[in-house]
């Protein structure tokens, strides 16, 4: 999946659980199975963990260093693409 089909793909994922509570639970508890469904492929040795910030408590997580070997520059890219669509 390239950068702006990854974007475009996450944004929907993003509103339809700022919109739909059931939906946004099961983002949560079953991250793996719902990016499949919309076509998010996770490797099996990766894990993937979103959590919700809330007004008090906002997270931020430190990226792999950009030259890191377990990821490659296209993984890399989809990274900093969430995080740009996060920021907007």
């Amino acid at each position: 999946m390239d950068r702006t089909k990854f974007q475009m793909t996450f944004g929907k994922i993003v509103a339809k659980a700022w919109s739909d509570e059931a939906f946004k639970q099961r983002l949560l508890l079953e991250t793996d199975a719902v990016l499949k469904e919309h076509g998010i492929r996770v490797p099996e040795d990766i894990e993937v963990k979103i959590v919700e910030n809330t007004k008090e408590l906002i997270y931020i997580t430190l990226p792999l260093p950009p030259n890191s070997a377990e990821f490659g520059k296209e993984d890399v890219g989809h990274l900093q693409a969430a995080w740009q669509f996060y920021l907007r």
